[in-house]
């Protein structure tokens, strides 16, 4: 219930106070001076405000008073009333929460108004004080785009640094050059072909190729020891790295030798840092011995690459060429402190490598060991553990068709090319470039060897037996330090 203040009789305009007989008063003072002290107050119309409806809570008074919520709240205040009001006040509650409480005031003449209010539970307060928390809380919505560089962190491509050391790009740039040296070659020569001034010279070269026997007359009078001994070729070793051991003592320079190198792998790369340079020490390990890495006839019918591959002293493995080169030469030209190495497998082992896997064509194969028995060579086995690791290539299990597509390939052409990919440059996943993955050659103890000219049947079924022995053996005893992370063991299959 509301009552209003009593006003001041007295007008306050200077022509009405003169009709009055006033004094003159300003306004500041009228509005100061305090108002008659009566008996009731004066209210100037009704004594107070009609009862409240339901749902209503209301008070009567001003500043300390009660007042009424809005009707779109549904909830009242539990407060009961000041009873500093008008009059006195007395309150009454029946009830626990959800219960009515009942309030009666009592104004100044006497005459008092009953206010009902519905008490909130401690519920309702809890869930208004935690909205009222959760309110504060809330943060705008904020809606993004994409994330740029989501896309590259999913990538399976994991991409090189730049900021790699000046060596470690020139180890790259070796072994690139090297990978695509038949390319490269093919390249220029096609590019030399396209200056007619040129034809003339170029077709007495074509010419040349079809005519030389260098690569097979055993000579090597095209092979140059300080290309072989190039600092260049340091750096292609050292980027695997790879390394060269000697079981056993020196070789005696008084002898011949047939290096069988295992495996095969995808291109060889051990073969050729070991024996087809003096990146890794073969002259320091083997004083007085002069090696020849055997490669395909056909690689000599390349223009330009052949010459490449002459200086470096690579000659062909066709019976012709490994009798020549042991049987000239040397001390008493009859090829004493020579040696040639041959990759056994050749290019149908190719298609059997795989990381931690040492699959050997060995079994059917005894043409070299003939050869070791006609020409009174020793035969010295060779292991390379890692050559299989450094390229991954099409597994023959889960493709069978493209397995029997390259080995009909291999039986027509007499080459096979293995599906293969590993790193490239500037990322460690997509490329033709060989992992950085180290390549141990450890060369064995060498087997004596009787010379036959008809070399008899049982006796190169012995020899080949020991020399598959021997080859087990350095597997057995190097494995554990050089295949750690192997998939299997050493497994002849054919």
């Amino acid at each position: 219930m509301a009552s209003t203040a009593a006003l001041n009789a007295e007008p306050s305009r200077p022509d009405d106070r003169a009709e009055q007989h006033l004094p003159p008063k300003s306004y500041s003072d009228a509005a100061q001076q305090p108002p008659p002290t009566t008996s009731s107050p004066q209210t100037n119309g009704i004594h107070r405000i009609d009862p409240p409806t339901p749902g209503e809570y209301s008070g009567s008074g001003m500043g300390e008073a009660p007042q009424s919520p809005s009707r779109g709240h549904k909830r009242v205040s539990s407060k009961p009333s000041n009873p500093k009001l008008n009059g006195s006040a007395k309150k009454e509650q029946e009830g626990d929460n959800g219960s009515i409480v009942q309030e009666r005031y009592r104004s100044i003449n006497g005459s008092g108004e009953t206010l009902n209010s519905v008490k909130p539970s401690n519920e309702y307060d809890e869930r208004l004080w935690q909205d009222r928390k959760e309110r504060k809380k809330k943060q705008p919505e904020l809606v993004t785009g994409r994330r740029a560089g989501a896309g590259w962190e999913r990538s399976k491509i994991r991409w090189a640094p730049f900021n790699v050391p000046l060596q470690r790009r020139l180890q790259t740039a070796m072994v690139l050059l090297h990978t695509l040296s038949i390319a490269l070659f093919l390249t220029f020569f096609f590019w030399l072909c396209a200056i007619p001034l040129l034809w003339p010279i170029i077709l007495l070269y074509l010419l040349y190729i079809l005519i030389s026997r260098a690569p097979i007359d055993g000579r090597l009078s095209l092979r140059t020891e300080a290309m072989r001994r190039s600092k260049l070729w340091s750096l292609f070793a050292s980027y695997f790295p790879a390394r060269l051991y000697r079981l056993g003592d020196e070789l005696p320079p008084t002898r011949k030798y047939i290096f069988g190198y295992h495996p095969h792998g995808i291109i060889s790369h051990g073969a050729f840092a070991a024996f087809a340079t003096e990146a890794l020490g073969f002259g320091q390990l083997f004083p007085g011995i002069t090696n020849t890495l055997l490669t395909l006839d056909s690689n000599f019918r390349i223009p330009l690459y052949r010459d490449y591959a002459l200086r470096l002293g690579l000659a062909s493995v066709s019976r012709e060429s490994c009798e020549n080169i042991l049987s000239k030469g040397g001390p008493n030209n009859e090829g004493m402190g020579r040696a040639i190495t041959i990759v056994i497998g050749g290019a149908r082992e190719s298609l059997d490598a795989s990381p931690g896997v040492l699959k050997l064509v060995l079994g059917r194969r005894k043409g070299f060991v003939k050869l070791a028995i006609r020409t009174g060579a020793d035969l010295v086995p060779v292991l390379a553990f890692g050559e299989n690791d450094l390229y991954e290539q099409v597994s023959a299990v889960d493709h069978p068709w493209i397995h029997k597509f390259q080995l009909l390939v291999k039986k027509f052409m007499g080459f096979t090319v293995p599906l293969f990919h590993a790193r490239g440059v500037f990322n460690y996943d997509v490329g033709l470039m060989p992992y950085r993955r180290p390549i141990n050659i450890v060369v064995g103890k060498p087997i004596m060897v009787q010379m036959q000219e008809k070399p008899d049947p049982a006796y190169v079924d012995q020899v080949h037996a020991q020399y598959m022995s021997e080859l087990k053996d350095i597997w057995d005893d190097f494995k554990d330090r050089f295949a750690k992370d192997r998939e299997g063991e050493l497994e002849i299959i054919e």
